[in-house]
């Protein structure tokens, strides 16, 4: 498994970028993340209890922590930090953004959810 040679926090721009070292680099939006964490929270114990998080356009990272040689724990703004993000499910997450986000976005639409918070 590939795993990073590079992590970098784009506070401004809300986004983590990932670069792995077969040479694979992704730019992944801190609210692609946020609904995309691993934690129970979101993903829930089986693939059915997954929860659609609305409401998190403008939610922005304020740690990226180191877990052993494998993961990294993200901490947003909103307060999130269950989630540990291993280096295969970040590699996923990255190779997949396309279709997860697609589908977050159908989603967001067929709950009448939005984005956009409040």
């Amino acid at each position: 498994m590939p795993t990073p040679t590079e992590i970098r926090l784009d506070r401004a721009a809300r986004v983590l970028h990932v670069s792995f070292d077969d040479g694979k680099d992704f730019a992944l939006p801190a609210e692609y993340l946020r609904v995309e964490s691993p934690s129970a929270e979101v993903q829930g114990h089986t693939p059915d209890q997954k929860q659609t998080v609305a409401g998190k356009r403008l939610v922005g990272i304020t740690a990226v922590e180191p877990v052993g040689h494998y993961a990294v724990r993200l901490v947003f703004d909103d307060r999130h930090d269950s989630g540990i993000y291993s280096w295969s499910y970040l590699r996923a997450l990255g190779e997949e953004q396309h279709l997860r986000w697609a589908a977050y976005l159908a989603a967001l639409a067929t709950r009448g959810l939005s984005r956009d918070s409040g």
